[in-house]
C-alpha cells in the first residue's frame, strides 16, 4: 500500500471518531500554544529590556562604594571609603576616553506645593547628568554652574511631580516648592519619558545641585554614585580602566589591597539583565513543553485503545495481504496527524494568545520564527516517538489471534 492510501486510510479512521481526535490533540494544541506564547513574552521582555538600555546610551559608567571586608567579615557599604566630588572632578580632567561625569546623591521625602503634597525622591547632579542620562529640559532652563557652587536652592521636576503638586496641564516654572521643609524653586520641567519597562516612573523625580542635596537635605559630603559616559561605546573598557587606575592611586590602595568602589558598564548590565531573562525563558517554555509530553502520552493512550478496537480489523488486512510495514505505517501516520494537525492549531493559537497578552495587557510580545519551527518541529517527533510502540504493537499482531480476538 502507498503512502497516499495509508493517509487516506489514516485521516479516515481519526474523522470517524471527531471528538476523540480533538480531545486527544488537545494536549498538544495546548503543549505548543504555551511554548511559543512564553517564547514570544521572554523574548518581548529581553528586547524592551535591551532597547530600554540602549536608549540611555551604551556608553555609560557607575561607579560606587563597594563594600569592604576585615577579619572575613564582609563590611556594608556604610564602612567603606565613602567616594567624593574630587573623585568626580579627577576623573573628568585625567581620563582621556571620558566626556562627561556627574556625582549623584538622592534622597527620599515629601514634596509640598500650596495645592497638594506627594512622596518622592530627589537627585542632586551636576550639569553633566542630563548629558549622560539623555535627558532634556521641556520648559525652563537648567541650573548653572555658579548655582551648584553656591549650593542654590533651585530644581528641574518631572511631568508627574506637575500633575501630583501642581495639576494636569499646570505651568509651575518660578513657583516655590518644599522638600522635607527645604523650599526649592522650580526653574524648569523636565521632557517626559514614561514608565520605564521595570515599573519606574522615570518622570516622578525632583533633579537639584548636588551641592544643595549633600548640604540641605542629606548632610554629607561624600557622593553616593558617580555617573560617567564614555567618549564612545568602543571606549567603555578603556575608560573603565583608566578610572580604576585613577582611583586606586586617588585611595591610596596597595595592590594587594580590593578596590573600595567598584565600576559597572551599561553592557554588563545590560548582558546581566538579559542573561537572567534568557534563562526564565527557558525555564518557563520548559515548563510549557510538559504539557506536550503529556500531550504525547495521550496520543500513545489513544493509540493503544485504537489498536485494542481495531484489533479484528488489522487481522483481517493481514489475512487479505497486508503486511506488518502497511499496519505499522498506518498506525504511525495517524499518531503523526494527530500531533502535526494538533501542532499547527498550536501555532496558531500561540500567535493569538500572544497577540491578546500584547494588545490588552500591554506586555513586550515578539513571536520569533524559531519559537514556531521548533514547536512544530517537537510535536512532530512527538508524535513519532508516542506512536511507533502502539504501531509496533499492531504490525505484530498474529493475523489469527486477531480474527479471533472479540
Amino acid at each position: 500500500m502507498n503512502i497516499l492510501n495509508l493517509l487516506k486510510v489514516a485521516s479516515n479512521s481519526l474523522t470517524k471518531n471527531k471528538f476523540r481526535s480533538f480531545l486527544t490533540m488537545l494536549g498538544i494544541i495546548i503543549g505548543v500554544a504555551s511554548v511559543i506564547a512564553m517564547m514570544a513574552i521572554g523574548q518581548g521582555s529581553k528586547q524592551s529590556i535591551e532597547e530600554q538600555i540602549s536608549s540611555l546610551g551604551t556608553n555609560i559608567l557607575f561607579v560606587r562604594p563597594a563594600s569592604q571586608a576585615r577579619g572575613g567579615v564582609m563590611m556594608g557599604v556604610s564602612n567603606a571609603k565613602f567616594l567624593t566630588v574630587a573623585d568626580a572632578d579627577a576623573i573628568k580632567k585625567d581620563c582621556e576616553s571620558v566626556a562627561a561625569v556627574s556625582p549623584m546623591v538622592r534622597g527620599s521625602g515629601q514634596a509640598v506645593s500650596s495645592y497638594d503634597n506627594w512622596p518622592t525622591s530627589i537627585y542632586g547632579v551636576n550639569i553633566d547628568y542630563f548629558l549622560i542620562k539623555n535627558w532634556e529640559v521641556q520648559d525652563g532652563r537648567l541650573f548653572s554652574n555658579k548655582e551648584i557652587r553656591s549650593s542654590q536652592k533651585v530644581c528641574l521636576v518631572g511631568n508627574t511631580i506637575v500633575e501630583k503638586l501642581f495639576g494636569e496641564g499646570a505651568d509651575p516654572v518660578g513657583e516655590s516648592i518644599r522638600f522635607n521643609k527645604i523650599p526649592f524653586k522650580i526653574i524648569g520641567i523636565l521632557k517626559i519619558k514614561g514608565e520605564s519597562n521595570f515599573g519606574q516612573d522615570q518622570d516622578d523625580i525632583i533633579i537639584a545641585p548636588h551641592t544643595t542635596v549633600q548640604k540641605r537635605i542629606l548632610a554629607i559630603t561624600h557622593v553616593q554614585n558617580i555617573y560617567v559616559s564614555a567618549k564612545s561605546s568602543d571606549l567603555s573598557k578603556e575608560a573603565s580602566e583608566e578610572i580604576e587606575t585613577l582611583l586606586r592611586v586617588r585611595h591610596k590602595l596597595v595592590p594587594s589591597e580590593e578596590s573600595d568602589f567598584s565600576i559597572r558598564t551599561q553592557e554588563e548590565i545590560m548582558s546581566r539583565l538579559t542573561s537572567t531573562s534568557d534563562i526564565l525563558t527557558a525555564l518557563l517554555s520548559a515548563i510549557a513543553g510538559i504539557s506536550l509530553l503529556v500531550g504525547g502520552i495521550g496520543i500513545m493512550n489513544i493509540m493503544y485503545v485504537s489498536v485494542t478496537e481495531r484489533t479484528r480489523e488489522i487481522g483481517l488486512r493481514m489475512a487479505v495481504g497486508g503486511k506488518g510495514r502497511d499496519i505499522l505505517l498506518q498506525f504511525l501516520i495517524e499518531s503523526i496527524l494527530l500531533s502535526v494537525v494538533g501542532g499547527i492549531i498550536g501555532i496558531f493559537f500561540g500567535i493569538a494568545v500572544s497577540s491578546f497578552v500584547s494588545n490588552f495587557m500591554n506586555w513586550p510580545v515578539q513571536i520569533t520564527i524559531d519559537s514556531i519551527v521548533l514547536s512544530f518541529i517537537f510535536c512532530s517527533v512527538i508524535g513519532i516517538f508516542f506512536g511507533w510502540y502502539p504501531a509496533k504493537k499492531a504490525a505484530n499482531l498474529n493475523p489469527i489471534d486477531a480474527l479471533r480476538y472479540e
